[in-house]
């Protein structure tokens, strides 16, 4: 069984992102809460139903710069579909769900380089693109295929379990598998998650 607990999150993180033509002058904020319970499953919600629950995300939603920022990545989703969808299909993966990873790693920025090193589209980082063969990760078909091999790979290793590969994309399968196959308890990747799960149900329905 899954040990995400998604209690009314998918709305929250569709609400976020959706376009909108309004403008804030105060944003509102998305507030996602969590708890881990005693068998170690980390549990999630936008409206805490008991004490038990902290809050993981407060995060500002909307305003003028968050809106220009999703209608530039839907333009750049559209511009990616056809080649994101070709290498889904290489690799047997649902093209939604590689979109979904590619909008919370890097909003469709090919040259965006992180803190910690990761590169492109799929955010690799430099021994995860030498490990599958991709010799320019600033090249987005050459990052494309890097990632969709290491989320087959993820996907594999964890029984096809969608939660648990995105953590292990995230925090490294070692750390998944440290925490007895769960989704490590980290607030980077709690939030990470349930992101692209929210993406990845949104451009399912897209789809149809």
């Amino acid at each position: 069984m899954n040990s995400l607990v998604c209690t009314g999150l998918l709305s929250v993180f569709v609400s976020v992102f959706l376009l909108s033509g309004s403008c804030w002058s105060h944003p509102a904020r998305a507030e996602i809460y969590a708890y881990t319970a005693s068998n170690g499953a980390v549990n999630l919600s936008n409206v805490p139903a008991d004490s038990r629950y902290s809050i993981l995300v407060n995060a500002p939603v909307g305003g003028a710069a968050a809106v220009q920022a999703s209608q530039l990545t839907v333009r750049k989703k559209a511009l990616y579909d056809h080649v994101v969808g070709e290498v889904a299909k290489t690799y047997g993966l649902d093209s939604a769900l590689l979109h979904a990873v590619i909008t919370v790693e890097s909003s469709y920025r090919e040259k965006v380089v992180s803190k910690k090193g990761a590169v492109g589209l799929m955010q690799l980082m430099p021994a995860t693109a030498r490990h599958y063969g991709v010799a320019d990760p600033l090249d987005p078909v050459q990052n494309l295929h890097g990632g969709a091999k290491h989320l087959r790979y993820l996907l594999k290793m964890f029984n096809n379990d969608v939660s648990l590969a995105l953590a292990a994309y995230n925090s490294g399968e070692a750390a998944v598998a440290k925490y007895g196959n769960r989704i490590p308890s980290y607030s980077e990747t709690m939030n990470y998650v349930p992101r692209v799960l929210g993406f990845y149900r949104k451009y399912q329905r897209q789809a149809f």
